[in-house]
């Protein structure tokens, strides 16, 4: 609660950049890791662009926009039906149509690569127990404490994000979303799976679509899990570059333009705080990109502190 408002929408703002500029090499269909630097636009970037990939993700950002602006308002099956999962439907087709094709065929590695079973003794074969017998080795221990103190503070800032961003303006229990979390992650350990916090992107995804409760998370974990028993075949066959289309979307809702000129407009005493913040999570990490901006927040605090102290004089 003590976190200053303009840090939290830095947070925002700067998730929604990174989101765009991670999914750069896979909205053009290039495979490689590709940091935030010059090697966005090297030379071997443009040369491994995949013609496929690019025409199919414009055309993912063509039916994104125009859903958006133009059919969502024409008639209710436009609200029903969203325009990502048209994009996805479109992609898959593309996929299905041009394989073969040299010049616009996607290669695999720009497909989703999920794990194909043939029954559920080859989905459960993906499970991994846990080795029980290094609980006493100190390093476990550290390890998970780390884990569970960074997990839980950044779940805390979404949380708060999330709240700002819901239209509603509800206030999310705190207690019982740590204390799902933690159950999650300890079940999510137990089969070999990563532990996980509350994330923007998807909160945010949710909201953007019209989602007003806490099911349409569950829904979505439902339908993964269903998506992946039944149809991971065609799962497989989605672009990467559709994806990152969608994603694109995503982030620029969470970083608008028009948000850094607002905040500028509320002076230096909000706006500092907001880019450095932005600009800490962009060059280093979430977490030390808020640490960052909070640090620069209470700087302007205790500034206005000295600046209106007074003292009181009493005479006898």
């Amino acid at each position: 609660y003590y976190f200053p408002s303009s840090v939290i929408k830095g947070m925002l703002t700067g998730i929604g950049l990174i989101i765009i500029i991670k999914q750069i090499p896979h909205f053009f269909g290039y495979d490689a890791t590709v940091r935030v630097n010059s090697q966005i636009f090297s030379s071997t970037f443009f040369e491994s662009i995949n013609v496929g990939a690019t025409l199919i993700a414009l055309l993912s950002i063509t039916i994104l926009l125009v859903w958006e602006k133009v059919l969502s308002k024409k008639g209710k099956i436009f609200q029903l039906v969203q325009g990502p999962i048209v994009a996805v439907v479109v992609g898959i087709i593309y996929t299905h149509f041009t394989a073969g094709n040299k010049t616009y065929e996607i290669p695999t590695k720009n497909l989703v690569n999920v794990p194909q079973s043939a029954d559920l003794t080859g989905l459960f074969s993906n499970f991994t127990f846990p080795n029980f017998s290094a609980i006493g080795q100190q390093e476990v221990w550290i390890f998970a404490f780390t884990i569970a103190l960074v997990a839980s503070l950044e779940t805390l800032l979404c949380v708060e994000a999330t709240d700002k961003l819901d239209p509603k303006k509800r206030i999310t229990p705190k207690n019982r979303e740590l204390i799902a979390q933690g159950v999650g992650n300890m079940l999510s350990g137990l089969i070999g799976g990563l532990p996980v916090t509350q994330v923007i992107v998807r909160s945010s995804a949710n909201i953007q679509s019209g989602g007003k409760t806490k099911i349409s998370a569950i829904l979505h974990g439902i339908l993964l899990l269903v998506s992946i028993l039944i149809i991971p075949g065609l799962l497989n066959k989605i672009p990467l570059s559709v994806l990152a289309a969608i994603l694109f979307v995503v982030g620029y809702k969470l970083a608008k333009p028009k948000l850094f000129k607002s905040m500028y407009q509320l002076g230096w005493k909000q706006f500092l705080p907001f880019i450095t913040t932005v600009i800490g999570i962009i060059a280093t990490d979430l977490l030390m990109g808020i640490f960052m901006g909070l640090v620069v927040g209470i700087s302007f605090i205790l500034i206005d502190s000295y600046r209106n102290s007074h003292a009181l004089v009493v005479k006898n």
